[in-house]
């Protein structure tokens, strides 16, 4: 989607984003930067040090890839204290601490060194799923180094809003390692020229080539000719983006930046994406699962009895969802609840009445309509009376994992149905966010593979 105020081809106002003095426009600017890269013969195998995203990584699945590779990327992105420092409740600062130390010491002993030359870099995923159209999911983009701007500017657009806490905690990772250790996510839609320069590249030699455990493969390349990097820069000049995953950490971009304004071209004033085109790789939107650890499943349906159709619906729970799905086909809110057990309920066809009274109105029909925001202002905040916090709400990006975790705490498990990202785009289009953890898109770009050294300039 284009920049409102952005001429159709223009440069950046002063040169390439190679030129140290680049500034933003009304369009992105993606800069190169030196790659901090895994050594392949000083790690097991590239696979072994990668990691999903930290806010995906479950307590389990960190001990796995923490004991599957001393060296795996999950003890930077999550780090825990130095064994002499553990305790009940350590302090973060330690953790970032031994982060940073862990980071220097890896760089050091040579399990990472910095790519010779600055480079922008062309990603590629491919996901293999039986039953899928074409067997799977191709996703191609550029990971670089992007001017950071605020809400205001217009180029980078959030949907959602975000929580304070995790903000903070990636603030102090960043601000003690001084390193971008996993790109956000972005979307946006260009005029060609980016994309001929990423389906160019992925004709030679990758740089790195890995399939992770979940079965997806991974390649990297690097551009470092001074022609593509122009070519991406005239693209993306006259392009704005939608953070697809990553508000958390964009916010900590943005709060970094305000951090170090007195610095002349200051590092801090980019931070890592990784910028997919939509309109040649259409990214999967998926939704995040809510798990109510404080309330009983016979509480939870008791509180709907009086505003809602609750029925029992058969499972197993792909056959819960498909009647969820099912239900929104009709139109209108639905949710679906279970305690574990293979037992589900099926709440849809709220009162009217109780949606005026109890969701804001100051916002677009569309966003008063979403489950989301159905969900947070009338079931959490006004029918259960959930508070907001870890202790209360857990969110899970997989139906199963939500489904395993209400069953272990003894809670319940509210499963959503996602929404179409043409919705998302629309509300983002319109300054108006989400609910935070409304949306997951996908798929999302492994952590390990490059990582960004505010150090190296």
């Amino acid at each position: 989607m284009s920049a409102p105020s952005a001429e159709s081809g223009a440069e950046p106002a002063t040169g390439g984003p190679g030129d140290p003095g680049h500034v933003a426009t009304a369009g992105l600017s993606l800069y190169p930067f030196r790659g901090l890269r895994y050594v392949p013969d000083r790690v097991g195998t590239l696979a072994a040090v990668t990691s999903p995203p930290y806010d995906v990584v479950d307590p389990n699945r960190r001990l796995d890839l923490e004991t599957g590779d001393p060296h795996n990327i999950v003890r930077l992105i999550l780090p825990r204290p130095e064994p002499e420092d553990s305790g009940d409740r350590p302090d973060r600062d330690t953790r970032y601490r031994h982060a940073a130390r862990l980071l220097a010491q890896w760089q050091r002993e040579g399990i990472l060194a910095p790519d010779p030359h600055p480079a922008l870099y062309v990603y590629e995923q491919r996901t293999h799923e039986p039953g899928a159209p074409g067997g799977g999911v191709l996703q191609r983009g550029l990971i670089g180094a992007l001017a950071v701007s605020g809400r205001e500017a217009g180029v980078v657009l959030p949907h959602e809003d975000v929580m304070p806490r995790p903000v903070a905690d990636r603030v102090g990772l960043m601000r003690t390692t001084k390193a971008n250790l996993e790109p956000l996510l972005l979307t946006y839609r260009g005029n060609g020229g980016a994309a001929l320069v990423v389906e160019r590249a992925v004709q030679d030699e990758p740089l790195l080539s890995t399939t992770t455990s979940d079965g997806t493969d991974h390649r990297l390349w690097a551009v470092t000719s001074p022609i593509d990097l122009a070519t991406v820069s005239r693209d993306l000049s006259t392009c704005r983006a939608l953070i697809a995953d990553g508000h958390h950490r964009w916010e900590m971009y943005l709060r970094l930046q305000r951090e170090h304004r007195h610095l002349p071209r200051s590092p801090w004033d980019r931070g890592l994406v990784l910028l997919v085109d939509t309109a040649r790789y259409p990214l999967q939107v998926r939704a995040i699962h809510r798990v109510l650890y404080r309330l009983p499943i016979a509480e939870a349906l008791a509180a709907l009895a009086e505003h809602w159709q609750v029925k029992e619906v058969p499972g197993p729970l792909p056959a819960a969802l498909e009647a969820l799905a099912e239900a929104k086909r009709h139109g209108g809110n639905a949710f679906l609840l279970t305690a574990g057990g293979g037992t589900f309920w099926l709440a849809g066809e709220p009162d009217e009445a109780l949606l005026a009274a109890t969701v804001r109105t100051d916002r677009p029909q569309e966003w008063r309509h979403l489950d989301a925001t159905v969900l947070h202002a009338t079931l959490l905040d006004h029918t259960w009376r959930i508070p907001d916090g870890p202790d209360d709400i857990g969110y899970l990006h997989s139906a199963e994992g939500a489904e395993r975790e209400a069953a272990r705490s003894g809670g319940t498990a509210v499963l959503l149905h996602p929404v179409e990202e043409r919705v998302v785009r629309r509300l983002a289009e319109q300054g108006v966010t989400m609910p935070r953890k409304s949306t997951s898109f996908g798929p999302k770009p492994a952590t390990g593979l490059v990582l960004r050294s505010l150090e190296l300039g």
